[in-house]
């Protein structure tokens, strides 16, 4: 298992974190939101945008059932010559392609610096800043994976999705 974990990178849950193989290239990173539609929801999609496009990725969130339309949001990354090919792939293979923007505010009224969001926060984000053991949030690392809007017991997580072009 060791060498599969090597040739594949990283195993977490239900989520395989690819690394791509090409040195010294510029990466190019995004957070998508994939909508397939149910005529293709079974095909091995994104299996080939890591094969032939050698991009990597991380699943935030997925809601893919048979016969119905999925949504997948996931950061994708990889050289910009790469990345536009693989964009252009899911294009033609009919998966619409959404970029996100920053998507997470929060309300600095209503936070009272409890720290359940730090505990789910995937892309560090939001963490707490010691020795003033205060929450930070750091809107340009927020992925909009919207984890901590359900952790936060003061709903101080508000999403807002822009999905225009940065």
């Amino acid at each position: 298992m060791g060498g599969l974990k090597k040739k594949l990178g990283l195993l977490l849950g239900n989520v395989i974190f690819i690394w791509p193989k090409e040195e010294g290239a510029i990466m190019h990173s995004r957070t998508l939101v994939l909508r397939f539609p149910k005529e293709i929801v079974d095909k091995p999609i994104i299996t080939n945008l890591v094969r032939d496009y050698n991009l990597a990725f991380n699943i935030l969130k997925a809601q893919i059932f048979p016969r119905k339309e999925g949504m997948l949001v996931m950061e994708l990354q990889g050289s910009a010559d790469n990345f536009d090919k693989g964009v252009q792939y899911l294009e033609q293979v009919g998966v619409q392609v959404e970029p996100v923007g920053q998507g997470i505010r929060r309300d600095e009224e209503r936070c009272y610096q409890c720290g359940s969001c730090t505990a789910v926060c995937p892309t560090g984000a939001l963490h707490v800043k010691r020795p003033q053991m205060e929450v930070e949030f750091e809107s340009e690392r927020c992925s909009a994976c919207e984890l901590c809007v359900k952790s936060c017991p003061v709903r101080a997580m508000i999403v807002t999705f822009d999905k225009t072009l940065a």
